[in-house]
């Protein structure tokens, strides 16, 4: 321990008390993005690509690092972005896109399976295995 940090340690105890010990969370740096451009940022975001930037099915952090720099005129790393995104509750994780002419009907009826045979058995005896 160096003399200047003992001295600090003396002077903040002299001044707080033993509380003066205790570390303080420094302030850090201010940011970039102002609560209104996030909320702004927030909005467009939940609203989609569509019509804003051509040809994206949703937003990725590399096309919001565009749009924030031309919005703002704020420059941020793609991880950057992942963090304000995540401070604003969005997920990475993001629904498949669809097209925006597909038919519903045609998807649900892609998706329906055959029913089950009454009396069928999942555990595979059933299928010629002998016991």
């Amino acid at each position: 321990m160096d003399r200047q940090t003992l001295r600090d340690w003396v002077h903040r105890f002299n001044a707080l008390g033993p509380a003066g010990l205790i570390d303080r969370q420094s302030p850090g740096r201010p940011p970039k993005l102002t609560e209104a451009q996030k909320e702004d940022l927030d909005g467009l975001v939940a609203a989609g690509p569509a019509g804003q930037v051509g040809g994206l099915a949703r937003w990725r952090c590399i096309d919001l690092v565009d749009v924030v720099r031309q919005r703002f005129g704020v420059e941020y790393h793609p991880t950057s972005i992942s963090r304000i995104l995540r401070e604003l509750d969005f997920s990475h994780i993001s629904p498949r896109p669809r097209h925006p002419k597909q038919a519903g009907e045609v998807l649900e009826a892609f998706k329906k399976r055959l029913p089950r045979e009454a009396g069928s058995d999942t555990t595979g005896s059933a299928r010629g295995q002998s016991h």
